[in-house]
């Protein structure tokens, strides 16, 4: 039942942005975060962190990874424990455990597969590797009840977030549909003042935003963020 479900998030390492990417003077230094969410039917794993690069990207990003297997056993889970995979996208930092979990079903939107497998997108053998099973999605799922998956483009064509319904309030875990809880809670308060009939000019926000929010969050939970975002009135 959706009150059995527990989220708990895995630390699995960190990379830094250059400053060419972060709109600002300096470098910036992002965790890489993924989730496990436990329920009667089973684990699922919304994201695998960060995967083996070519030099160049190594260089780019300077990786520092916490491996899967260890981040599982540290939560009292093994790899052989999870049942299903979800993977935000397939950028290499979101996908990297994949090749350990090879025959556990991975879903993503049918957008996402053909774009990575389009090229120039992520590294081959973080995608077809021996033993990948993908469950390809064309919109929103219940995979298992209290559980959804919803497409939120935008970081990419293909990006989905994961609606975690809890017996305390409903958790989303939002992946790079935002880069940071702060970028959450503007485009939340752009929604705001645009129902409140403010006139324009008002800043755009992302239209699943109305889709996410009819789930009610008590919380939003990132892929690159430790910040957890909240509800103001509690």
């Amino acid at each position: 039942m959706a009150n059995d479900i527990s989220v708990r998030r895995l630390d699995l390492g960190y990379f830094v942005r250059p400053a060419a990417e972060t709109g600002g003077p300096q470098p910036r230094v992002e965790p890489v975060l993924a989730y496990l969410v436990c329920h009667e039917r089973g684990l699922v794993l919304f994201d695998t962190g960060i995967g083996a690069a070519d030099p160049e990207t190594e260089a780019h990003y300077r990786p520092r990874r916490r491996a899967l297997p260890d981040a599982l056993t540290a939560a009292g889970v093994a790899l052989a424990d999870v049942s299903l995979v979800v993977n935000c996208h397939l950028h290499f930092d979101h996908c990297g455990g994949n090749p350990l979990l090879a025959g556990a079903p991975i879903l993503v939107q049918d957008v996402e597969l053909a774009t990575a497998r389009g090229g120039d997108y992520t590294f081959e053998e973080l995608l077809d590797f021996p033993g990948a099973s993908y469950e390809q999605l064309g919109g929103e799922a219940e995979i298992w009840p209290g559980v959804h998956i919803i497409p939120t483009p935008g970081h990419t064509d293909g990006h989905q977030s994961l609606v975690v319904r809890q017996s305390d309030g409903t958790v989303i875990l939002a992946g790079q549909a935002h880069d940071f809880a702060s970028e959450f809670s503007s485009d939340h308060l752009a929604r705001r003042a645009a129902l409140d009939g403010v006139e324009p000019p008002l800043p755009p926000y992302h239209p699943w935003l109305d889709r996410l929010l009819d789930f009610d969050p008590h919380r939003v939970l990132f892929a690159h963020d430790c910040a957890v975002w909240e509800p103001s009135d509690g």
